[in-house]
């Protein structure tokens, strides 16, 4: 490898470190760990280190090839004897190019087989995390775990494990055949050696810094532009920004990084140039010394080749070793990060000897129900959430108590303010997250005894944001049936009232819905996830606000959606608008994580609680005349009592908004 290519090589790895120190190298915990995490790549390590030793003993052959050839030259030696070395030379250039191909391949086995060991044992375990951690989690620093870090750790064996050996190898043999042809000159040679390492040293610095500052206004400009360039993002900028203000932010960003690219691209000349400068004067320090040795006779000119040859050998190796530390804490760090996800525990765990939740119809029974949001250092960690520390807060119970039953088939409702715990209850029957006391039963299983694959097929859920994938709407679809044919899919569009929509786009259930669906209207992504629903056939259905963000008639669409959802299951169904619940089979009012008032529609108006003053709030700017005769006549709806409303005939209108 030349000189420069490492110097190259040094200024890149000192400006892209991470930080960290050597202390990390002192615990033998983490590389006894690192090293059980190769456990499958062993063999092909120790071939790779082998074939690396191998290298650089043929790095230090040809020098003394070379000076040798000089010696018959000048020493009057026969053409064939030339021939034969001249020969080797080539053999021995053949073999560090196969050498070197084969270190290459070797290499990026071992990496690239390290990093999808280490992508998929991260992502693996991040989808075992509970929901708890993904709302607390960055996606991006997340995603860089499984992007620079993973590529970090990655760096350390396909790269500096064998650059550490290979240059320890072969600035040894390099020393040692230096100070067998001349110590003199070798001594000369090391003089120089402060001069040529310490501008590495103070650039590569100076570049790290660089980098860091251009690192930050790259993340600054590309935050703005994933906020700025999304569909909400853009709309809003559209509706209340100011396009100048925000082209000029930008620009003054970006004009920060052109700054630090050019001073960059100069440091990095400087620093060649001085590399060329030092190795120039050690090589006119070695002809010169070496010359007038020559010429008293105490060396021969072929030795005088040999050591200028060897010279280029040495610097290389040095200059690759002295920023060893900055690479081996750079590994190192890369690792820890990556463990660090893969220590957290996960919550939600699948019990020893869980089982299959039983068939048929299925009862939902909460049995004094407590739970409390977990704290941020159970579920996450700082480093992730971009913090110094993490927020200790947490812990708080948010439900009291909670019980009810739904019997097969049957629908109970949800309601009361935003915050109460209706949100948070139905997570529970789906088990994001698990409760605290008491249990929840499904079938007379505890969910938390269940298996995750009898659960996920029990429980469906559809959330008021109805999210999707960027991809095509057959690919959301068949994300809750993988089997699924084009015929089974068209009918649960169908059902969802969707079918027709669908057929009308130009690539039918090829069409790419978009980013979180924005390609589709509001109630086309909720009737698409109905959809979805539909095609996974839950036995049990959690409604979390499924229309509450909709206009009238997208959500008369979703509730003939929902209709054929709900047939025949039983169901959770969280409400805003109470007018969609009216025919539950049981309401319950959940305020401050209690069930405070329960009954059916007709009961809980008569008793004139909270579930009637939650009517009188949403209702009361309803001003629909009675049209009946007496004392109320041709009044206002609204000017009747809980009681007189329940028998007036205009009720149903006011119901039905």
């Amino acid at each position: 490898m030349s000189l420069e290519t490492v110097a190259r090589q040094s200024l890149y790895r000192q400006t892209h470190a991470r930080g960290g120190d050597l202390r990390s190298l002192a615990d033998r915990r983490l590389l006894a760990r690192i090293w059980r995490f190769a456990g499958r790549h062993h063999r092909m390590l120790w071939v790779f280190l082998l074939v690396s030793v191998l290298s650089a003993v043929l790095t230090v052959a040809t020098p003394l090839l070379a000076g040798r050839v000089v010696d018959e030259i000048t020493g009057g030696g026969t053409v064939g004897v030339v021939a034969l070395l001249a020969a080797v030379i080539a053999a021995v250039a053949l073999a560090e190019a196969a050498m070197s191909l084969l270190t290459r391949w070797l290499s990026s086995t071992i990496g690239e087989g390290l990093i999808l060991d280490l992508r998929t044992a991260v992502f693996d375990h991040v989808q075992r995390m509970p929901v708890a951690f993904f709302t607390r989690t960055r996606t991006g620093a997340l995603v860089s775990r499984l992007g620079n870090d993973v590529m970090g750790a990655q760096r350390a064996f396909s790269d500096t494990l064998s650059g550490v050996v290979s240059n320890i190898v072969t600035l040894t043999l390099t020393l040692a055949v230096m100070i067998s042809i001349s110590w003199q000159v070798t001594l000369v040679s090391l003089v120089l050696m402060p001069l040529f390492l310490l501008p590495a040293r103070r650039i590569g610095s100076a570049m790290a810094t660089l980098s860091r500052e251009a690192a930050a206004h790259n993340a600054t400009m590309n935050t703005q532009m994933t906020e700025r360039f999304s569909a909400p993002g853009a709309t809003l900028v559209k509706l209340f920004g100011d396009t100048d203000v925000e082209s000029r932010e930008f620009a003054v960003r970006a004009g920060r990084v052109r700054d630090i690219g050019v001073r960059t691209a100069m440091l990095q000349a400087t620093f060649m140039n001085s590399l060329t400068l030092m190795s120039a004067l050690a090589l006119a320090l070695v002809y010169g010394l070496g010359g007038a040795l020559a010429l008293g006779g105490q060396m021969q000119a072929g030795a005088i080749v040999s050591l200028a040859l060897l010279l280029t050998r040495l610097y290389a190796p040095l200059t690759a070793l002295a920023n060893a530390r900055v690479e081996i804490a750079t590994a190192l760090v890369s690792f820890e990060r990556v463990f660090e996800v893969l220590d957290l525990v996960p919550l939600i765990r699948e019990r020893p000897g869980a089982v299959a939740i039983p068939d048929g119809p299925v009862t939902v029974e909460f049995d004094d129900v407590h739970f409390s949001y977990p704290a941020a250092d159970k579920v996450s960690l700082a480093s992730l959430e971009e913090v110094t520390e993490l927020d200790d807060r947490g812990g708080d119970e948010v439900l009291h108590g909670i019980s009810f039953t739904a019997h097969p088939g049957q629908m109970v409702a949800l309601v009361g303010s935003s915050g109460a715990g209706k949100s948070t209850t139905a997570s529970l029957l789906a088990r994001l997250y698990d409760v605290d006391s008491g249990a929840i039963r499904l079938g007379g299983a505890d969910v938390r005894d269940a298996t995750f694959p009898s659960l996920k097929d029990t429980v469906g859920m559809v959330t008021q944001d109805g999210h999707l994938f960027h991809e095509s709407i057959r690919a959301n679809l068949a994300l809750a049936a993988p089997e699924a044919t084009d015929a089974e899919i068209w009918e649960a569009l169908r059902r969802a009232r969707l079918d027709e929509v669908v057929a009308d786009m130009p690539d039918g259930l090829d069409t790419v819905v978009g980013e979180r669906g924005y390609r589709l209207s509001g109630g086309q992504r909720q009737r698409l996830t109905i959809a979805r629903l539909l095609l996974a056939a839950p036995r049990v259905v959690v409604l979390d606000e499924a229309t509450a963000s909709l206009d009238s008639e997208s959500e008369a669409k979703v509730q003939q959606a929902l209709a054929e959802a709900l047939a025949g299951r039983t169901s959770l169904v969280i409400a805003h608008r109470l007018s969609t619940i009216r025919a539950a089979d049981l309401i319950l009012v959940v305020e401050d994580g209690r069930i405070v008032e329960r009954g059916t529609h007709t009961e809980l108006l008569g008793r004139g609680g909270r579930y009637a003053e939650l009517y009188r709030t949403q209702f009361g700017s309803e001003r629909r005349t009675c049209g009946t005769t007496g004392p109320h006549a041709h009044l206002p709806c609204t000017a009747h009592s809980v009681d007189e409303l329940t028998t007036c005939p205009q009720w149903e209108d006011v119901l039905s908004g």
